[in-house]
């Protein structure tokens, strides 16, 4: 397009166009006006950070996808049968020939993926608003902050990241000429008489990495289209392997040790397995539950939130188990439910501790206690996957340095899955290089409802970023090897399982034991309590761990429970890293070596301790 300038002007008012043109950026306004051009809108409406705007958009989400509920503040949005949780198969790379990331990651070619693309996003917005948004990842004005301009159609959309993400317009304006920023484009596409996305067997998920674009359509899940979220981390964890950092899928929190002491650790856990509960534990402090950035300075690791909000799974929230974020939704206040259950104007879910209606509206339509699907099936109330939006700002253990442009030090790094049957609560790692390969690039866990697919199939997921990553698998794990040089004192790194069962597939820990074995390792990062030796790290004694579960949940911790909880499994623990090693063979052909001769090490210590101790080694049997 030749004349930019001059086709803004025609197709935009002149307030908006002002907007538009006080950001001296000839690249963004090219991107608008080529969306235009495609989408071929019957208005543009642009949004600054006044507060005026953000409370335009909260106004118009109720007339396009969200009722309000009877709690001020909250509403609600149904994303539609079909459009329930992320879509990994439709979600791919656009990659131009000769460049490739492994089998392992999902791709297409480019310019085959661009025209598919474009072409059902082609008159997609006739008859509608475009909404052309302005938004930071992490806190503006830091080395950390990345600046982003998404179009959407859909103000629910527009209105979700306005809760999860800092206003950047005005960081907007900062840009150097040349700086990268990224962009989203996403239209909901044609719209049922529900009003959620129709075609969705024409879902696109389009992420171009040679361009820091991504695209979207015919979906309003948010983590299709919420551009900032996971889509966004993917282009993140492509310019920080060129740049020397870190984006990780990751929750940040502090956790309280000895005389108010706040030691801050990162953690990565797939969907579903413990991730935000963690993040929100009673009596700790919260920064974010979801995506990290990770920056050395001056022989210290600092970690800042991408996001300013949380949308976290809703399933078995209660007062009970989860009593900082259970209190946030129940509060007037600025809430989005999507895929709950409504009944006379108030959310529903599984688990939210009370009886839940036998009647009310789902994701499924009007739903009743006994409905079944086509194939006889019983409909549930609310989807498993079903969410909550919200700012980190209305919970009460917000920590004082959330935004803090300068990030917060890390002390430690945990890594989580769903393991029944292998790894012990909580486990220290040696140190970092057999932290990253064997607790964080080791990660199996069972498939939960947060991606489309079966779900309670034990899987793979590297750092439990494995769905994000947009390099070669070898070269993420590279870069993290990399990472803690010049590091006076890497963060410890420690792997926990909340999901251990006994023989009779009953779970060994209680929800709140997290909390334990959180302040264990806060504990453990400034050598307050000794450990004892496995062959696959450091675990706690009994004697550091009653104390914890009396002061923290006055619970008896017994030596039985204890002793169950951290026997070592020899047989269970060689069979997980001789299949994760197999997966690298098959699957990455980059791996780096040391990688294997981590393995062996350990497969050797392993069989070690099998000669000397048999299948199985109490706890008490160590020193």
């Amino acid at each position: 397009m030749e004349n930019v300038a001059g086709f803004l002007q025609q197709k935009l008012s002149a307030d908006n166009y002002a907007k538009l043109a006080a950001i001296a950026n000839p690249k963004m306004h090219a991107f608008v006006a080529e969306a235009i051009e495609s989408t071929e809108p019957a208005e543009v409406v642009v949004f600054t950070d006044n507060a005026d705007d953000l409370s335009t958009l909260r106004k118009w989400a109720l007339t396009g996808g969200e009722k309000p509920l009877k709690t001020p503040g909250h509403t609600y949005h149904f994303d539609g049968l079909n459009d329930q949780g992320r879509d990994t198969f439709s979600t791919r790379y656009l990659l131009p020939k000769g460049m490739d990331l492994g089998e392992s990651l999902n791709s297409i070619e480019r310019e085959g993926g661009l025209a598919e693309v474009k072409g059902f996003l082609k008159g997609s917005m006739k008859g509608r608003k475009m909404l052309v948004c302005f938004w930071c990842l992490c806190p503006t004005g830091s080395d950390f902050s990345i600046s982003c301009i998404q179009i959407t159609d859909s103000a629910y959309v527009a209105h979700s990241e306005s809760i999860l993400y800092r206003p950047g317009y005005e960081q907007f304006k900062k840009l150097r000429p040349g700086e990268e920023f990224f962009r989203f484009l996403h239209s909901e596409g044609e719209v049922d008489e529900s009003g959620c996305s129709k075609n969705w067997q024409q879902r696109r998920v389009y992420i171009d990495l040679t361009d820091n674009m991504v695209y979207s359509v015919n979906t309003q899940y948010a983590g299709n289209t919420v551009g900032l979220k996971k889509l966004a981390l993917r282009l993140a964890i492509q310019k920080a392997s060129k740049e020397g950092w870190l984006a990780e899928h990751m929750f940040i929190m502090g956790a309280k040790g000895p005389n108010d002491r706040i030691t801050y650790f990162t953690g990565a856990f797939p969907s579903a397995c413990g991730k935000t509960s963690t993040a929100m534990l009673p009596g700790q402090t919260i920064i974010g539950d979801d995506i990290a950035y990770l920056r050395k300075r001056n022989g210290v690791m600092y970690t800042a939130n991408v996001e300013q909000g949380i949308f976290g799974i809703i399933e078995d929230v209660n007062a009970k188990d989860d009593p900082v974020i259970h209190k946030a939704l129940t509060t007037p206040g600025e809430v989005i439910f999507g895929n709950v259950l409504i009944k006379d104007g108030m959310p529903y879910w599984p688990g939210m501790g009370c009886e839940l209606p036998e009647q009310g509206d789902s994701f499924n339509g009007p739903w009743h206690k006994g409905k079944t699907d086509a194939e006889g099936k019983p409909l549930p109330p609310a989807h498993k996957n079903a969410r909550y939006t919200i700012r980190l700002s209305a919970l009460a253990n917000l920590d004082k340095e959330a935004n803090n442009p300068a990030g917060v030090p890390v002390g430690g790094i945990i890594y989580g899955g769903r393991d029944s049957d292998t790894l012990v609560p909580v486990e220290q790692a040696f140190d970092w290089t057999e932290g990253i390969i064997a607790k964080g690039a080791s990660i199996e866990s069972e498939t939960t409802a947060a991606t489309l697919g079966k779900q309670g199939v034990r899987t793979f997921n590297i750092m439990a970023n494995q769905d994000f990553v947009s390099i070669p698998l070898g070269k993420y794990i590279q870069n993290n090897l990399d990472f803690a040089k010049g590091v006076k004192n890497p963060p410890l790194i420690f792997s926990v399982n909340y999901f251990l069962r006994d023989e009779n597939a009953k779970f060994l820990n209680g929800k709140l034991d997290k909390m334990v074995w959180v302040l264990w390792a806060e504990l453990r990062v400034h050598n307050d309590v000794d450990a004892l030796k496995t062959p696959t790290g450091w675990i706690p004694k009994y004697e550091d761990l009653a104390p914890l579960f009396k002061s923290k949940l006055n619970f008896d911790y017994t030596k039985d429970a204890y002793i169950k909880q951290f026997t070592v499994r020899i047989p269970n623990l060689i069979a997980k890293y001789d299949r994760v090693e197999a997966i690298y063979k098959a699957k990455v052909s980059d791996t780096p070596g040391i990688v294997y001769d981590t393995f062996a090490a350990i497969r050797k210590r392993l069989e070690t301790a099998k000669a000397k101790y048999g299948d199985t080694i109490s706890p008490m049997d160590l020193k």
